[in-house]
């Protein structure tokens, strides 16, 4: 995760005061971003995230690092992808929507957006069970 610094956004009146944009909200603008992106099944994220999600908390800054330097971002997306989508077609498109949002929400420059992919999900097949016969027993009519 980001560090604990704010970030201090540049506008061109700044007679009113400063902007200041803690870290952890790009984190958070960048996670949404992903996990819209079709073909994206989940974000990657701790343990602690893990268990957080059980418990009914959503983090969507999840599976996303941000690295400021400067006036430069670069933020790293680790994702689950759904099984049988274009690997190629679907990093490139969180890399746009991520640095897209980003900027028109923030108006900062996003340098790199680094997408790691974490793994392929596959569809769960539905399984019916017969509470009549849950070994499966082949039944010839005797009883």
């Amino acid at each position: 995760m980001a560090e604990d610094s704010t970030i201090i956004l540049n506008t061109a009146d700044q007679t009113l005061g400063q902007i200041q944009i803690a870290p952890r909200v790009l984190e958070f603008i960048a996670g949404i971003a992903a996990s819209q992106i079709d073909g994206v099944s989940k974000m990657h994220g701790s343990f602690a995230n893990n268990v957080g999600e059980l418990l009914g908390r959503s983090d969507h800054r999840r599976g996303v690092k941000l690295t400021v330097k400067g006036d430069t971002l670069t933020l790293d997306v680790a994702v689950y992808l759904n099984y049988g989508v274009s690997v190629p077609k679907v990093a490139a498109q969180i890399q746009e929507r991520i640095k897209q949002q980003i900027t028109s929400m923030t108006d900062l420059k996003v340098e790199e957006v680094n997408v790691h992919i974490q793994g392929i999900v596959t569809e769960k097949e539905v399984q019916t069970v017969d509470p009549d016969n849950l070994f499966d027993e082949e039944s010839n009519g005797e009883e």
